[in-house]
């Protein structure tokens, strides 16, 4: 397995220094954040290290032997949008770049997307399955002809009032798992498997991984921090906030020896990327670098 790092955490790098920070530190990848040029909707999104509308030939040549003087290795293009969004026109406009990000990952040879499905928040699951199949087998026809993988991750994308009642992302769940990959019965359709997402779900974050062994593509690690006082206040039907917050990894509630051994089982050899989305870390360059380097760290103790 490889050790990286989601690069969305630094926003305002350019490609170049992002890099540089990933090779100074002994990264071997990172996951690429393309998103469209322009202000972010939510945290964590709209930073793009790779522009995607302007990749000429020469960008990708550039690109390329950026990363192979500095032996790191992008793992994926990284875009997290709502492609199933109830604004058609927020969808479309989703949909529109996630194919472009699909087309540059083939382009530069990295032949990996991370994303979401997508959700409109306002329908059921069986209404949201239902747009599944009128929105993305076009989606994954294109990355078929493309040769590139599409890891779909877990994250409900529910956090407070603003994505209430049904969360941004559908694939959340093992069940809901098997129903879509029903419904697109792709080998190039996967999952990009974040065991945080299932704690707060009150799921087995281990189980899945030998069921779905064959379809996951991409690893993040992110841990979760549960609150017993405060769930015992809200309960789980409270805004998921109000009873968790994302950490680095080995300060929240995930077992991090048994997921990791658990991938070893299962012989997962690809990239595994450090997610940061802990507010501990934020507000400085300096603690966004010790987040990483903390991560780091801590997860050589089962990946080298």
């Amino acid at each position: 397995m490889k050790l990286g790092f989601v690069s969305a955490i630094l926003d305002g790098w350019t490609f170049e220094e992002m890099i540089d920070t990933a090779s100074e530190m002994g990264y071997a990848c990172v996951e690429v954040a393309c998103w469209p040029c322009g202000k972010a909707e939510r945290r964590y999104a709209g930073v793009s290290h790779i522009n995607v509308d302007e990749l000429t030939d020469e960008k990708v040549a550039y690109i390329q032997d950026y990363c192979a003087k500095k032996n790191v290795e992008i793992s994926s293009l990284a875009f997290y949008p709502n492609t199933m969004d109830g604004n058609l026109e927020k969808r479309e406009a989703a949909v529109a770049h996630l194919k472009k990000v699909i087309c540059a990952s083939a382009k530069l040879g990295v032949n990996m997307v991370t994303t979401f499905i997508g959700r409109d928040q306002t329908k059921s699951v069986e209404e949201n399955l239902e747009l599944v199949k009128e929105i993305w087998p076009p989606i994954v026809a294109l990355a078929e002809e493309k040769g590139v993988k599409i890891a779909i991750e877990n994250c409900p994308m529910l956090f407070g009032r603003d994505q209430w009642p049904g969360g941004q992302n559908l694939m959340t769940t093992p069940a809901i798992w098997r129903k879509v990959f029903e419904i697109l019965p792709s080998p190039n359709l996967g999952i990009n498997y974040d065991p945080s997402h299932f704690v707060w779900q009150m799921i087995d974050y281990i189980h899945p991984l030998y069921e779905f062994k064959d379809k996951i593509f991409h690893v993040h690690y992110k841990d979760i921090k549960l609150y017993p006082d405060k769930l015992r206040e809200v309960g789980i039907m409270a805004y998921p906030l109000d009873f968790m917050s994302p950490k680095l990894p080995g300060l929240g509630d995930v077992d991090w020896g048994r997921y990791v051994s658990a991938l070893t089982d299962i012989g997962y050899d690809g990239c595994t990327c450090i997610e940061v989305e802990d507010r501990a870390f934020e507000g400085s360059r300096e603690k966004v670098l010790d987040s990483l380097r903390l991560s780091k760290r801590y997860m050589e103790q089962f990946v080298i």
